[in-house]
Order: C-alpha cells, then sequence, then structure tokens
C-alpha cells in the first residue's frame, strides 16, 4: 500500500464528526493529544493507515505545553550516566530543528563558574557532550573569561565570577510545535479530536475493540472500532490502564507505572537577563539543575524538581517552588527578581517511569526519562514517560511494538518516513504572535478555523502563548478573544475560565 498522500485542506470539526459517524473503524486510535499521541499519530498517518485522536481537554493542555522549551540531549543526564539516552536525545533534537525550522532553533548556552575547578570539570563533561553529539553537533564547547561570560550573559552576577563554559543546545515553542503535529497528521488523512473524552474502552472476549468517547460540547456519545488503541495520556495512563481490568477483576492491584514529578516555571522581564542567551546553573544549593532562559522576548527561570501524589489538571506552585527559584536566581543575577516581578508562573507534570519493585520511596531524580511502552493482557498499549526532544523516537517505537504484537496491518511495516518529515506550521500567520496580537481577528479566525482552538484559553496559552508570558496581560485579552470567537460561531469561547486561570497563573503562593 502506498503512503497516504497529504490532504489539499483540513475538516473542520463538524465534518470529522460527520465522517467519524461514516466510517467509524481505524486501523489505530489514539488516546491523548499531547506530544507522544500526536507524534504517533503522524507516524502512523504517514504511513496510510487510518488513524483517529480523542483528546479530552486541549492539545498540549497538560505537560507537552509546560516544559522548560529546550531541545536537548540532556546534560545532566549525561552526568547520571544515561548515555544511550543522551546519544538517542541529540539524535533526536537534531531532526526536530530541522524538521521544525520554523518552531526550533539552537540555543547558546553558558554554564558561569564562581569556583576554580567549575570551568574545568564542567567543560570536560560539556567536551564528552559534543563527542556523543557526532555529526549531530551544533557548535563546540569553549572555555569562557569572566569578561567574555559579562558580556555573553549582562545580567550575571559578577562577584566571584572566575569564568564560565559555553555549549549549545537547542529551545522551541511546545505547545505550538503540537499544534502543528496535529495539522501535519491532520494532513495525512487522520482525525484529530481535541475536547473528546474517551470514558471507556470496548473489550471482546477479553481483548479491545474500540473506545467510547463523548464530545465535550455537545455531549454526544460515539462508539469508534479499532484493534489497536494507544494510551498516550501522560501522567494519566494508569487510569486508562486499570479502570476496567478492575471493574471486571476488583481483586487484582494494578501497580501504577507513573509518579509524577511537579516542574514550577516562572516568567519574568528579560531586563534581568538582556540577552540571547541561556544560563544553566548545573548545580544549585540543593543539587538541582536550574536553567534561566530567553524565550519570547522574556525570561524563563526553573525548574523543579518534587513528585506528587496524584495528578491534576492544573497542578498548583507552592511557597516553596517559588521561593526555591527566586533563591537560586539571586544567587546568579546581579539584580535579584522577586515576587512582584512575576509574570507569570506554570507548573506541568512529568510521567516519570517507576520501577514497580522499588515501591513509591524512590526518588523523582532517581527516576529515569526513558519511555516505557506496555502491552496489556486485553492488547492496550500504553505509553509513556521519556520527554519531548525524543517524541518522534517514542512514536516510532510504538509503532514497532504494536506490528510486534499484531495490533496492526501489515501495510503498516513500510518504512517510518517521519525522521525526515517536515512539519506544517512555517504557513501559520504570525506563528507565535506577540501578546497584543493573539487577540487580532484575523490571528483569532486562523486559529480557530485552521488550528483547532475552541476556548479563549486555547488561544491565549498555546496558539499563542501569551498566559504563559504575562497572565495579568492574557486576562486583559480574553474578553476581545471570546468576542472574536463567538462571531465565528465558537457557541462557548469560555473567556470566564481564562479569566480564573490568568489569576491562577500570576499570583505569587
Amino acid at each position: 500500500m502506498a503512503k497516504q498522500q497529504r490532504m489539499p485542506q483540513q475538516l473542520s470539526r463538524e465534518q470529522s464528526f460527520a465522517k467519524l459517524t461514516q466510517s467509524p473503524r481505524f486501523d489505530m486510535i489514539v488516546v491523548g493529544g499531547g506530544a507522544t499521541g500526536l507524534g504517533t499519530a503522524l507516524d502512523a498517518a504517514s504511513r496510510g493507515l487510518s488513524v483517529a485522536v480523542f483528546e479530552s481537554h486541549d492539545f498540549a493542555s497538560g505537560t507537552s505545553s509546560r516544559a522548560t522549551k529546550l531541545v536537548h540531549g540532556g546534560v545532566r543526564y549525561l552526568a547520571q550516566g544515561h548515555i544511550p539516552l543522551v546519544r538517542e536525545a541529540l539524535r533526536e533534537r537534531s531532526r526536530l530543528l530541522s524538521n521544525a525550522p520554523h518552531n526550533a532553533h539552537p540555543l547558546q548556552f553558558v554554564m558561569p563558574s564562581f569556583q576554580w575547578w567549575e570551568r574545568p570539570f564542567y567543560g570536560v563533561g560539556l567536551k564528552m557532550y559534543d563527542a556523543l553529539s557526532g555529526s549531530h553537533g551544533l557548535g563546540a564547547t569553549e572555555f569562557l573569561s569572566s569578561a567574555e561570560v559579562r558580556q555573553v550573559l549582562p545580567g550575571v552576577r559578577s562577584d566571584g565570577l572566575s569564568g564560565g563554559v559555553r555549549y549549545w543546545d537547542g529551545q522551541f515553542n511546545d505547545a505550538r510545535l503540537a499544534i502543528d503535529l496535529a495539522r501535519t497528521a491532520a494532513s495525512f488523512g487522520a482525525l484529530v479530536f481535541n475536547y473528546c473524552k474517551v470514558d471507556r474502552l470496548i473489550e471482546d472476549a477479553g481483548k479491545v475493540v474500540g473506545v467510547h468517547v463523548v464530545d465535550q460540547e455537545t455531549k454526544q456519545g460515539y462508539d469508534v472500532q479499532s484493534n489497536c488503541v494507544i494510551n498516550a495520556t501522560g501522567v494519566w495512563v494508569d487510569g486508562l490502564r486499570g479502570a476496567d481490568v478492575s471493574a471486571a477483576n476488583p481483586h487484582l492491584n494494578i501497580p501504577h507505572l507513573v509518579r509524577p514529578s511537579r516542574g514550577v516555571h516562572l516568567v519574568v522581564s528579560r531586563d534581568f537577563m538582556p540577552t540571547d542567551s541561556a544560563m544553566l546553573i548545573p548545580k544549585t544549593r540543593d543539587g538541582r539543575v536550574l536553567f534561566i532562559v530567553p524565550w519570547l522576548g522574556h525570561l524563563i527561570l526553573g525548574t523543579t524538581d518534587t513528585p506528587v501524589d496524584t495528578a491534576s489538571r492544573e497542578p498548583q506552585a507552592d511557597t516553596a517552588d517559588v521561593d526555591f527559584i527566586l533563591g537560586e536566581a539571586a544567587h546568579y543575577l546581579k539584580r535579584a527578581p522577586t515576587r512582584a516581578d512575576v509574570l507569570s508562573i506554570w507548573s506541568g507534570l512529568r510521567p516519570l517511569v517507576q520501577d514497580v519493585s522499588a515501591g513509591q520511596s524512590q526518588s523523582t531524580k532517581a527516576i529515569s526519562r526513558e519511555h516505557t511502552i506496555e502491552i496489556a493482557a486485553n492488547g492496550l498499549l500504553t505509553v509513556t514517560g521519556g520527554k519531548w526532544t525524543t517524541y518522534r523516537a517514542m512514536s516510532e517505537d510504538v509503532m514497532a511494538h504494536a506490528l510486534a504484537a499484531k495490533l496492526l496491518p501489515l501495510t503498516a511495516a513500510q518504512d517510518c518516513v517521519t525522521e525526515t518529515l517536515p512539519i506544517l506550521g512555517a504557513d501559520s500567520p504570525c506563528n507565535t504572535p506577540s501578546i497584543a496580537a493573539a487577540a487580532d481577528p484575523d490571528f483569532v479566525r486562523y486559529a480557530v478555523e485552521h488550528e483547532f482552538a475552541r476556548t479563549a484559553s486555547d488561544v491565549l496559552a498555546r496558539r499563542s502563548r501569551a498566559l504563559f508570558l504575562d497572565a495579568k496581560a492574557a486576562k486583559k485579552l480574553a474578553p476581545a478573544v471570546a468576542e472574536a470567537m463567538t462571531k465565528l460561531g465558537i457557541r462557548d469561547p469560555d473567556a470566564t475560565s481564562l479569566v480564573h486561570l490568568a489569576r491562577q497563573y500570576q499570583s505569587c503562593p
């Protein structure tokens, strides 16, 4: 079977549901519209398979929009000895930068040194990072004098500065890339639905043969059939893994695959470090890694790594998180940011795959960042863990496992094409607009008609990044965005929830 050709025009939501009703059987159903789910849908659709994606909220509304915005091989994973993970991530970094140049670009990082031994110690490690990069390297590691560090990082604290090390990694716009992945999958014929919740699996003779989904806007339900159902719901994978099995066999105790870890980020003005280079603090006072990263005209400070017991749609930063980030930033910047300087706060939950035999006491810093694939007795394929940089490789691995388990037709065995497949999105007007431009009616129209936006939050948080950059400004724009969406026929743009969310993103605990 030949690979499917791109479709000339994207279907509307109404057209997609009409097609779903007419032909409710697919080669693959993907549950979850984050990085891994959308990447898997694109891999399958580009091989010519029929694919449906169902996301209960908006695409990338969970973990996949709340990263540190880095495309990286993982310097800290190198220090932990995870060489295969670093090699894979460096290869995938190169592919992502090549396939989505409108959403990803190289970024220069500097590690400032305040102890005599730091520059040679970290420099040797980063030279190893260069060596592992091989032909995928973005630039050579260099040793910098204190004067050179001050020139590259004009906001760095000068007192005690002895020099630094410069190296290269990548940066990207996570939510924008997710939307473009959804568009690219749709261009190969995949039906992609946000605000469409899978509330149960459908089984026959103990095997998964489909899912029941509910359109969250109309509350209409649909039975959708497939022998290959992919559970790519991130920190929520254990719910889909255990729901039906536990109901049928209440005596079973299904160990959880995922232990969520909360990562918090703060956004402040670029004035604190007016540069296009990023700062990496390799070891904070409590042994963590901290980044100070320029992004879309602002600075991101982060992140934390705090285990949590339950997954929340809107995980909250606590006082300790904010104090830690501000305290460490104050230790390395000439002018210390305070709570009053924070423009936005966001928290994301990493789906860390834990060793079940290790129990719940495992430190999140010790849990592997590699992904895991599980195929249950009923045929449900679950994928979780990993990180944005390796989403494409994870998707290819999902396809390999599904083929090996005979969950897919043999036509899927043709070669994967995503290594060099361009991601759509360069054609989008103002792919990442300024905060003020996010409420422009033309931008809103494009977000609705071509990028699946259904609420004011979709536009201001993920089609633009206004909420993540300046929550107060996003709150002011919400009524105008909702009005523009109403004129386009969106029945309930839900600006009220965006206003509430903006208050949460801006307030310091």
